[in-house]
């Protein structure tokens, strides 16, 4: 059991170290990290977010990026299989009844893990879901739709699932995994992100209890949070991965790079535009990690005041956060090839793994909308809507 932010800052960097080694062998022939999970798992960090009245750490936002944040420097597929386990938690701390906190805090704390069944593929858009929540006579549910990018579905223990009420309304069915009618299959293929699993849900009449199903519409008829915080966890997936390939190119080039030969010096080290370079890349990933923290900061300061106005500059901040870090992890994880030459495009280095990792999370949602409303925002006041990805 972790009991508060240090302990589970020391615990990520700690695992980071751990996991690095064998980041590119796994991504390299598609090998789940499903010994990594459970390493991460039995160490309590799933379970920082768990409120302190049900016996969790109940860390900072500030500390769960920087969890994040580190577990992405060392491998980003790894760290982004738990990204939907910590939104639906904040699922049910925003909107689970009083027994449904405390039932699924418990197992949270116990070691089980959320997965995700959310996003579907060939809809009108993102929020075009079609997955249906049937009323039953008995007072119960039934399940039906197929779901797509189910990043750790694969992994979970349970699955929580987006779908739609007869009053075609949004809800949270959170579905055991090994639920009658429920199938997971391993069939993501992206170039990136290559040991997510982030295949396919389908869901055939599946029974879901009326006790775990989750009135999620609730959350955004008001200020929230809930969008803020899962999209900074993805900006933290993003800085992530700018740190893990600046340094690797940092290594590279110390280790095994040759100075051009007009240069002058002995290494390419010491190569003053190989040095200005350096400096650039540097200072793109410094200000992404400020803009992460800022914008941990924002979610923090809203969270014991929540009204329109702190809602609106925490989904702000992390907007920002999140543009930003998405286009820097992409830049040094380009410029990792730039600086390094030409044997750094050598297949059996893998060294293109982080440019792939970053291509592919940063397509989650388009860093131009999120632009959009920072414009409107800081020219008009407009305060961004109410959705999960802001």
């Amino acid at each position: 059991m972790i009991r508060d932010d240090a302990e589970a800052l020391r615990t990520a960097a700690g695992l980071a170290e751990e996991f690095r080694p064998g980041a590119s062998g796994r991504d390299a022939r598609r090998e789940l990290p499903r010994a990594e999970l459970d390493r991460l798992t039995a160490t309590g960090l799933l379970a920082v977010t768990v409120p302190a009245e049900h016996g969790g750490a109940d860390v900072s936002a500030v500390t769960l990026a920087e969890v994040f944040r580190l577990l992405a420097s060392a491998d980003a597929s790894l760290a982004q299989i738990p990204q939907s386990h910590f939104a639906y938690v904040n699922v049910l701390r925003q909107q689970g009844s009083p027994e449904q906190r405390a039932f699924f805090f418990a197992e949270v704390l116990a070691g089980r893990r959320f997965g995700n069944a959310q996003s579907e593929a060939g809809t009108k858009h993102l929020q075009d879901i079609r997955t249906r929540l049937v009323a039953a006579g008995d007072g119960s549910y039934r399940l039906t739709g197929v779901k797509n990018y189910s990043t750790g579905a694969l992994f979970a223990d349970w699955i929580p699932v987006l779908a739609r009420a007869d009053d075609e309304l949004l809800h949270v069915a959170y579905v055991p995994a090994d639920a009658p009618g429920l199938t997971v299959t391993d069939d993501w293929d992206g170039m990136g992100q290559r040991t997510t699993a982030s295949g396919t849900v389908e869901l055939a009449d599946v029974v879901v209890p009326a006790a775990h199903v989750v009135p999620h519409h609730l959350t955004f008829t008001g200020p929230q949070l809930h969008g803020a915080l899962a999209q900074l966890l993805h900006a933290a997936i993003d800085a992530g991965i700018a740190a893990g390939a600046l340094a690797e190119a940092v290594g590279f080039v110390t280790t095994r790079s040759r100075p051009w030969f007009e240069s002058g010096y002995e290494t390419a080290a010491e190569d003053p535009l190989l040095v200005q370079r350096f400096g650039e890349l540097a200072l793109r990933h410094r200000a992404a990690d400020a803009l992460l923290a800022t914008a941990a900061r924002a979610v923090d300061t809203a969270r014991p005041a929540l009204d329109d106005d702190s809602a609106a500059e925490a989904s702000i901040a992390v907007a920002a956060a999140k543009a930003y870090s998405g286009s820097t992890a992409l830049e040094i994880a380009d410029a990792l090839f730039e600086v390094s030459g030409t044997r750094a495009a050598l297949d059996g280095l893998n060294l293109h793994r982080h440019w792939r990792d970053a291509r592919t999370h940063t397509l989650h949602d388009p860093a131009r909308w999120k632009i959009q409303h920072l414009g409107r925002y800081v020219l008009n006041g407009a305060r961004p809507p109410r959705h999960g990805l802001l």
